[in-house]
C-alpha cells in the first residue's frame, strides 16, 4: 500500500486509530449528558441538546479537546467522571502488532493527538500504548489542534522530521488533509475506530479497518 522505503516516521492520533473510540464516544455523548441532567435535574433529553449545542460551537479548536474547558463550560467534574470509566479504554487489538511491526521496520513512531494530557495521562496508565511508542506530543502542548497548519510546524521542529517522509495515520479526514497541506508525504485513514459502530467511509484517503493488512508489505521492507 506504501513505498515504505520512502518512509522513516510513522505517526499516529490516539483515540480511534490506535485505542478503541467507543470510550470517548461513550463518555461523551452518553456519560456526560446523563450526569448532566442529574446535576441539573433536567431531562436527558434537554441535557443532550445542551451538550451538542456546546460541542458544536468549538469543534475543531483546542477548545474542543480541552479537559479544563469543558470542566468550566459545564460545570461537571470531567477528570472524575474519566476515572469511572476506566474499564472500556480498550487498545485496538491490531495496534500493538502494528506497532512492534514498524520497530521491527525500523520506523520511528510518534503519537501526535489532540487529547488533553490528563486524559493521555489516564490512557497511557490504563494501556500498554506507551511501549510501543518512541515519541509523543499533545496538540496542547503547542497551543493548536492538529487542524492549524502551526501544529505541524510544531511537530517537525520537535522531533526534526523530514515531513515528506512520514506517513500520518488517524480516523479524521480533516486532520488527514491538514496534515497533507502541512506537507507529511503520507495519509492513512482507520475506517472502524470505533468497534461498536459500523465502518465508516473515506473520500479523498486510503483507509483500512484493520492493520495486519500492512504486514505483509512491513515484512517486505525489512527484507528489503
Amino acid at each position: 500500500m506504501f513505498p515504505w522505503h520512502k518512509i522513516d516516521t510513522v505517526l499516529l492520533d490516539m483515540d480511534g486509530t490506535l485505542l478503541d473510540l467507543h470510550f470517548d464516544n461513550h463518555f461523551w455523548l452518553t456519560l456526560v449528558p446523563q450526569q448532566l441532567s442529574t446535576q441539573k435535574q433536567i431531562s436527558l433529553a434537554q441535557a443532550q441538546v445542551l451538550v451538542e449545542q456546546s460541542y458544536h460551537k468549538v469543534v475543531g479548536t483546542l477548545d474542543w479537546y480541552c479537559i479544563d474547558f469543558w470542566q468550566q463550560q459545564l460545570d461537571i467534574d470531567i477528570l472524575t467522571l474519566h476515572y469511572s470509566l476506566v474499564e472500556r479504554i480498550q487498545m485496538r487489538q491490531d495496534s500493538m502488532p502494528f506497532l512492534e511491526a514498524l520497530a521491527t521496520a525500523g520506523k520511528q513512531r510518534i503519537l501526535l493527538t489532540n487529547a488533553h494530557p490528563k486524559s493521555l495521562e489516564l490512557k497511557l496508565e490504563h494501556t500498554e500504548l506507551a511501549r510501543g511508542l518512541d515519541g509523543m506530543m499533545s496538540s496542547h502542548e503547542t497551543g493548536y489542534p492538529k487542524e492549524h497548519p502551526e501544529f505541524w510546524k510544531q511537530a517537525f521542529a520537535k522531533y526534526d522530521l523530514d515531513p515528506s517522509r512520514c506517513l500520518f495515520v488517524d480516523d479524521n479526514e480533516n486532520i488527514l488533509e491538514a496534515s497533507r497541506l502541512a506537507r507529511v508525504g503520507f495519509q492513512l485513514g482507520i475506517s472502524n475506530p470505533d468497534s461498536q459502530k459500523p465502518n465508516k467511509d473515506f473520500i479523498d484517503f486510503p483507509a483500512i479497518d484493520d492493520y495486519q493488512l500492512l504486514h505483509q508489505d512491513l515484512l517486505a521492507a525489512v527484507k528489503g
